[in-house]
C-alpha cells in the first residue's frame, strides 16, 4: 500500500460525509462551460481493486472523435493527476482505458475525476463509499447511473445482469429438443467439444465418447473401432480413474490428441488432482491411457476434490497475438515463441468451486505456465468454449446460476473481461447442464447454428440437448 493510499484509508470515514454525490458530479459535467463535443466525453467504468485496479475507462457518446491530448484524471486528491498524452483521441462509440496507477491510487471511498487541459475545467466524474465490485460501470455506456458489474475495461459495459440478476434473453432460438436416445449415457455427462461430425463427451466416471450424428439433428455413440459403450480413461501408466469433466481438442483435431480436464482420481475421490490430460484416441482398444499429464493442482487454489475442473478448451496463440492478450506471467504482451513446442495454442480451464477461468500453456515437455486467471463473476464455470468465428470465451455455469452463460473477450488492458450474461433460452428447464458445445461457421442456416447441453441428471432419460444461437 502506497503512502497516499494508507492516508486515504485513514481519512475514509470523512470522505463517506463529504465526497461530492455522484449526481453533483453529473451536473457540473454539464456546465455550460463545457465545448459540446467536450462534454460528449465520460467517465464510464473505475476500477479499483483486483489485476487492473485503479483504472479509469472514458467513453466517447457523442458524434464526432475528440482530440484528448493534455486532458486530467484526478483522483479525490488535487495533489495528484494523471495526463492523457498528446495525440491520444476518441472516437464516436469509443472505449479508452487509462492505467493511472503511477500516478495515483483509487481507494475504497474515492473519486474519479475528468478535467480538460490545465486541470481546472470539470468536465466529469464519479464518486463511491466502497471498492468495485468488481467495477463501478455506467449502465446503460455513457449515460446511465453507476453500478457493480464485471470488468470490461476497452469494451462496452456488460449491463444485462452481470449482478446475476437480470441476464440477457438467450442469443438464438426458445426451443430446445432431446439430442440423444433414451437412456444411452445414464448421469454423469458432463464436458463437450464439437470437432466436424464428431462430439466428443467426457464423463465423470472416467468415460469418454466419441458420438457421431443420427441423421435427426442428434448425436449417438460411434458402434466403430471399440467406441460402442464410450472408452475407459486411465492417468498414465494404465493406474487410476480420471474424473473426465471436459474434453477438447487442438488446431490439429482428434489426430494431435484429445485434451481430457479431470479434477480428480476416482480411485481417490477425497483428494484434489487438477490435471490436463492427453490421450490418443486412433486405436481399437475399449481403453485410453494418458500419454501426458499436467498436473495443476499446485499452481492454483485450493478447491474441495468435487469442485475442480469443469470444463476445458484450447484457443489458438494467433487469437492472441493479434489482440494484444498480456501475459500474466510476464506482465508483457503473450509471446508465443518463449515457450517452445505447445500444441499452438492456450489450455482455458473452468473452476467450480471459484467461478474462475485460467489459461495454461502446456509445453509438450511436460511443463507449463499460466498466462491468465479470469474472473467470469459468476457461483461457478461447468463449461468453456472458444467461439473463434466472434473471437470470444464462453463459459457457463449449471441451475446453481439458473443455466446462466457468458461471454469473454480481450478488452484494451489484454485481459479477458466479461461482456454479455445470457439466460438459458426459454425453452430449457433449469437443467444440471455441465457442457455446451457450439456448431461450426459451416452450420449456419439463416443467421443461428446448432449449440448442445449435455445433462449430468441425465433428466428424463436424456443426457443431450440441443437448441441455436446467432451466427
Amino acid at each position: 500500500m502506497t503512502l497516499s493510499r494508507a492516508r486515504r484509508r485513514r481519512r475514509d470515514v470523512t470522505l463517506a460525509l463529504t465526497a461530492v454525490p455522484a449526481l453533483l458530479l453529473g451536473a457540473l459535467a454539464a456546465a455550460p462551460a463545457q465545448a459540446a463535443p467536450a462534454d460528449d466525453i465520460r467517465v464510464n467504468e473505475v476500477v479499483t481493486t483486483g489485476s487492473v485496479e485503479d483504472s479509469v475507462e472514458l467513453y466517447n457518446k457523442g458524434a464526432s472523435t475528440v482530440d484528448l491530448s493534455g486532458w486530467v484524471l484526478k483522483d479525490d486528491d488535487n495533489g495528484s493527476a494523471y495526463t492523457i498524452a498528446a495525440g491520444t483521441t476518441l472516437a464516436p462509440g469509443a472505449f479508452r482505458a487509462f492505467d493511472v496507477h503511477a500516478a495515483f491510487g483509487l481507494g475504497s471511498s474515492d473519486k474519479a475525476r475528468l478535467y480538460l487541459p490545465g486541470g481546472t475545467t470539470l468536465v466529469d466524474g464519479h464518486s463511491w463509499s466502497s471498492h468495485s465490485a468488481p467495477s463501478w460501470s455506467r449502465c446503460p455506456d455513457g449515460t446511465g447511473a453507476f453500478k457493480a458489474a464485471a470488468v470490461t475495461l476497452g469494451a462496452a459495459n456488460s449491463c444485462g445482469g452481470t449482478d446475476g440478476t437480470s441476464p440477457a434473453a438467450w442469443p438464438g432460438g426458445s426451443s430446445v429438443a432431446t439430442a440423444d436416445a433414451a437412456n444411452v449415457f445414464g448421469g454423469d455427462l458432463s464436458g463437450l467439444h464439437q470437432e466436424g461430425n464428431v462430439l466428443w463427451a467426457a464423463q465423470n466416471s472416467g468415460k469418454l465418447w466419441r458420438l457421431v450424428r443420427d441423421g435427426s439433428g442428434g448425436w449417438k455413440p460411434d458402434t466403430a473401432n471399440g467406441w460402442t459403450s464410450g472408452k475407459t480413461l486411465r492417468f498414465p501408466g494404465g493406474s487410476g480413474a480420471p474424473d473426465g469433466e471436459g474434453v477438447t481438442v487442438t488446431g490439429a483435431g482428434a489426430a494431435g490428441g484429445v485434451f481430457v480436464a479431470s479434477e480428480r482420481n476416482g480411485d481417490a475421490s477425497g483428494t484434489s488432482r487438477l490435471s490436463v490430460l492427453r490421450y490418443d484416441v486412433a486405436g481399437t482398444g475399449s481403453a485410453l491411457t494418458a500419454v501426458r499429464e499436467w498436473n495443476l493442482t499446485a499452481s492454483l487454489p485450493a478447491t474441495g476434490s468435487n469442485l475442480g475442473f469443469e470444463g476445458i478448451t484450447w484457443v489458438p496463440d494467433t487469437a492472441f497475438t493479434g489482440a494484444g492478450f498480456k501475459d500474466a506471467s510476464t506482465g508483457a504482451p503473450y509471446d508465443p515463441a518463449g515457450y517452445g513446442p505447445h500444441g499452438g495454442g492456450v489450455f482455458f480451464v473452468g473452476v467450480e468451486g471459484t467461478g474462475a477461468v485460467h489459461g495454461y500453456v502446456l509445453q509438450d515437455s511436460g511443463s507449463f505456465t499460466r498466462v491468465a486467471t479470469v474472473s467470469t463473476g459468476m457461483a461457478g464455470v461447468m463449461e468453456v468454449q472458444w467461439e473463434p468465428q466472434a473471437s470470444r470465451l464462453w463459459a457457463v455455469c449449471d441451475n446453481t446460476c439458473g443455466g446462466q452463460h457468458r461471454t469473454l473477450k480481450v478488452d484494451a488492458t489484454g485481459a479477458f473481461a466479461v461482456v454479455a450474461a445470457y439466460s438459458r433460452p426459454t425453452g430449457m428447464p433449469d437443467l444440471n447442464n455441465e457442457g455446451f458445445a457450439l456448431a461450426g461457421a459451416d452450420e449456419c442456416v439463416a443467421g443461428t447454428r446448432p449449440a448442445y447441453w449435455s445433462d449430468d441428471s441425465a433428466t428424463g432419460g436424456h443426457a443431450l440437448r440441443r437448441g441455436t444461437v446467432t451466427c
